[in-house]
């Protein structure tokens, strides 16, 4: 990070940060273009998790290219100043680097489903088998991240 000023503080105030996110935006590459897309997740152990449909573009994305970068931000406010080019925003987020799997046993798919509820909602949480078999789950393993603070 080039600011080193705004670096968040540790592993432990970076997590603070994706607690209290809702959405994290998952970026692939598809040949030589990015595809970024905003999806709910859940966060363990350095790991985060994300449920998906049998099929789709992000899927076949992984399939060929397992590599990600992730970026989540809270507390979002534009801050004017005397002119636009002086306006700026205030925010706390991270940004990382990972690998995506999918996870296929059934028992590891409700846990990790449980583990992305639990990021929205209080609560033990429950899956029939059916929605655990309709239910794709992707797993990215945290190799790298980093958090930044702006205007706070």
């Amino acid at each position: 990070m080039r600011r080193k000023d705004k670096a968040v503080p540790g592993t432990k105030a970076i997590e603070e940060i994706i607690r209290r996110a809702t959405i994290c935006r998952l970026a692939l590459c598809e040949g030589d273009r990015p595809y970024i897309i905003p999806l709910c997740f859940g966060y363990e152990d350095g790991k985060l998790y994300f449920h998906s449909a049998s099929r789709g573009r992000k899927l076949k994305i992984l399939e060929n290219n397992r590599n990600v970068c992730f970026e989540m931000d809270i507390d979002q406010e534009l801050v004017f100043g005397e002119a636009p080019c002086k306006w700026g925003f205030r925010y706390r987020s991270v940004v990382g680097f990972g690998r995506a799997s999918f996870i296929r046993e059934p028992e590891s798919k409700r846990e990790a489903l449980r583990i992305i509820t639990r990021n929205y909602a209080e609560g033990v949480f429950d899956f029939t088998e059916s929605q655990v078999a309709e239910t794709t789950v992707i797993r990215v393993d945290v190799e790298d991240m980093t958090g930044k603070i702006s205007g706070y």
